[in-house]
């Protein structure tokens, strides 16, 4: 069968890599994709959200199965324009990708059937907001209610810091119309988790547990990003965990989905916090993480396909889902000065060295072919560096062991990828 993978990054290329192991394809394109993909998948210069091209492309090349892969198309209403086409997609529709699309419409779902969160109001007036805050409790998050490349949300520790939030979200546009309303929530302490799952409609299934690591530095400091490394599984999702987010949760989140009329096909991911009171939901989202895919993919033991069209036909309760009982650890490589200002177009060198290197990956994410047919960086987020070993020990040794094939110009990593393992 042929597939077409919709995105850019290194979520499209761990997916890519996956579809690749698939007996049932033989031929794999990718739009617009990068120079790693392009090793396994004929890339395709048409962007995201070109819809009626990427209509024309799949009817035109009789694509078989097309995978969303990013949030901004999905959003904006992807699924159901090739589903209009008699296209096969697999993804949440417009009306379900609200999930991701609208924080607020997110925890108003949370409240609405008691799904565990942290209390929260939402605003689109930045003086009611501000008004707000003089009587609110420190420190406090604020979130752009739309989507913001994963960079929209501010914990604030005093209430200056949050009235400038409040102005750089709602009256700057720091991150556009995404700070259009804000949602203003209480600050939770805990572990993070992230839980990804496939949703049919009415089954969920989940897939093993991951760690990201968003800020830019090492020791959680700096700026967010969309993600400096993960790990997984997380020693902190214990069996009590899961049980609570079974019964609290997961199914829940897919049952008022349901009941809303918004019936929810493709990925759900949940971000979870591990508070002393128990798990709490901080944010869902309505695809494949970036970088979590690049740890939990290569650990999944199903041929992929199997489980994206049983997602899409509605017989994820036939599947048995299940994974490799190892670890994996992603190490980000970036280009120093991301996420805010960073070169590009400098030689990446050393790929090579991952190529028939069982248990070793490296997912590209911002990358590309110069003139020459060299590989450049084109981007803040240049590679992840995945490895597996038997525990994360093994495996957060493995990763870092092998970022130093890697050089260029302007490289930087955390160097504390995984550290919270030692302190399970």
């Amino acid at each position: 069968m042929k597939v077409l993978i919709v995105g850019s990054g290194g979520r499209e290329h761990a997916i890519a890599a996956s579809v690749a192991k698939s007996a049932r394809v033989d031929k794999i394109y990718c739009a617009p994709g990068n120079a790693g993909i392009g090793q396994i998948a004929e890339c395709v210069p048409i962007g995201a959200m070109e819809f009626d091209k990427m209509v024309a492309f799949a009817k035109e090349k009789e694509i078989d199965l097309t995978i969303i892969g990013m949030d901004d198309p999905l959003v904006g209403g992807i699924v159901d324009v090739f589903e209009a086409a008699g296209l096969r997609v697999f993804g949440p529709r417009k009306n379900a990708a609200i999930l991701e699309g609208s924080k607020a419409f997110s925890k108003d779902l949370m409240k609405k059937y008691n799904i565990p969160t942290a209390a929260y109001e939402t605003f689109d007036d930045a003086d009611k907001a501000l008004g707000y805050l003089e009587t609110a409790d420190f420190p406090i998050v604020l979130k752009a209610d739309g989507l913001a490349l994963g960079k929209g949300v501010l914990i604030c520790n005093t209430l200056e810091e949050a009235k400038a939030g409040v102005k750089s979200i709602m009256l700057d546009k720091q991150f556009g119309t995404a700070g259009n309303r804000m949602v203003i929530e209480e600050f939770m302490t805990g572990r993070e988790v992230s839980v990804l799952s496939y949703v049919d409609g009415k089954t969920i299934k989940t897939m093993t547990s991951a760690q990201d690591h968003k800020r830019a530095k090492d020791g959680d400091e700096g700026l967010n990003t969309g993600g400096m490394g993960t790990f997984s599984p997380s020693p902190f999702y214990t069996k009590e965990v899961d049980e609570f987010c079974r019964q609290r949760i997961y199914q829940a989140t897919v049952d008022a989905m349901a009941a809303e009329g918004r019936e929810f096909k493709g990925i759900i991911f949940f971000g979870l916090m591990l508070t002393p009171k128990g798990p709490r939901v901080l944010e869902y989202n309505a695809r494949f993480g970036d970088p979590e895919a690049q740890v939990v993919l290569p650990r999944m033991k199903n041929d992929i396909i199997e489980v994206l069209e049983a997602c899409i036909d509605g017989t994820l309760d036939t599947i048995d889902l299940q994974f490799e009982d190892n670890a994996a650890v992603c190490v980000v490589l970036a280009s120093d000065g991301y996420p805010v200002k960073y070169e590009k177009g400098l030689e990446i060198r050393g790929l090579e060295k991952f190529e028939g290197k069982e248990g070793y990956y490296c997912f590209h994410a911002g990358t590309k072919l110069d003139e020459n047919g060299k590989f450049v960086t084109n981007g803040g987020r240049v590679l992840g560096v995945t490895a597996k070993g038997a525990d994360l020990k093994e495996a957060r040794a493995n990763a870092y062991a092998a970022t130093a094939w890697i050089d260029f110009d302007n490289k930087y990593m955390r160097n504390d990828i995984g550290k919270a393992i030692y302190e399970a």
